[in-house]
């Protein structure tokens, strides 16, 4: 039985409810080491594009979703290591260390995951931008995997050292106003902010007209003489209800 092809015209096509969700170790193991090897893919889901010969909003597939790629790297210099990751309107910098790719056990390290972001215009004056690409390659090209053809000479139309996989996708940032509105408390649960504030009300228990509107009687008990008392309970009631609204809007 032929397997099933998702990719047609270099754009995934996965049928309704299917999502693609990858771990590092999966797109390492199950994919570009199969595919440096020649090996058979799980799936074929990911396509073969050169992700340097365009922009990373031209690239096959959805712009909102992420894209996955098998690439090759081209050498900036004949005799150097260096990766030249040029495009027609800027270029991809490497940012931060590489990240090791270990096996679910945490006893092998199988591959090395670059961080890039894409900038727009030519180094190193570029303005950056907020495409992001994940370029995983092998720790070992010379190391077959497991279920390899038995083939002694086993070829690729690239060298295995030059095939890359890439993950590109669009960081989105959030709005500067709900960060400034929208708080999280310990467990995680947005809520709005309380901004109310309450303050200590000060009465003159010896003017006669605080007495009248308060209702307060003549009393022989010496127990109110600090001067401070609180509005009224039902006055208390009602900013514990308003407390109440405010932080159970979002809930």
């Amino acid at each position: 039985m032929d397997k099933i092809n998702f990719v047609k015209n270099g754009v995934l096509r996965l049928p309704p409810g299917f999502r693609f969700h990858p771990t590092d170790e999966e797109l390492v193991v199950q994919y570009l080491k199969r595919k440096v090897f020649a090996c058979p893919l799980p799936a074929s889901i990911i396509p073969e594009v050169d992700v340097c010969k365009s922009d990373p909003w031209d690239l096959p597939g959805d712009v909102e979703q992420e894209r996955y790629f098998f690439s090759t790297r081209e050498a900036k210099y004949p005799n150097g290591n260096r990766s030249n990751r040029a495009t027609g309107s800027g270029y991809w910098k490497a940012t931060g260390l590489d990240k090791k790719i270990v096996t679910s056990r945490g006893s092998q390290v199988v591959g090395m995951k670059k961080t890039l972001v894409f900038y727009r215009g030519k180094p190193p004056h570029g303005s950056r931008t907020d495409w992001i690409m994940h370029e995983y390659r092998l720790v070992n090209a010379e190391t077959t995997p497991p279920n390899a053809p038995t083939k002694k000479n086993t070829t690729t139309t690239q060298s295995p050292e030059n095939w890359v996989l890439c993950r590109i996708f669009l960081k989105k940032r959030s709005s500067k106003n709900e960060e400034e509105e929208i708080c999280c408390n310990d467990n995680g649960v947005s809520k709005l902010r309380n901004t109310t504030t309450t303050r200590p009300v000060f009465y003159d228990f010896m003017r006669k007209d605080n007495r009248t509107d308060l209702n307060l009687a003549p009393t022989s008990s010496s127990s109110g003489s600090s001067g401070i008392t609180e509005v009224s309970s039902s006055s208390n009631n009602n900013e514990s209800d308003d407390h109440e609204e405010i932080t159970g809007v979002s809930d």
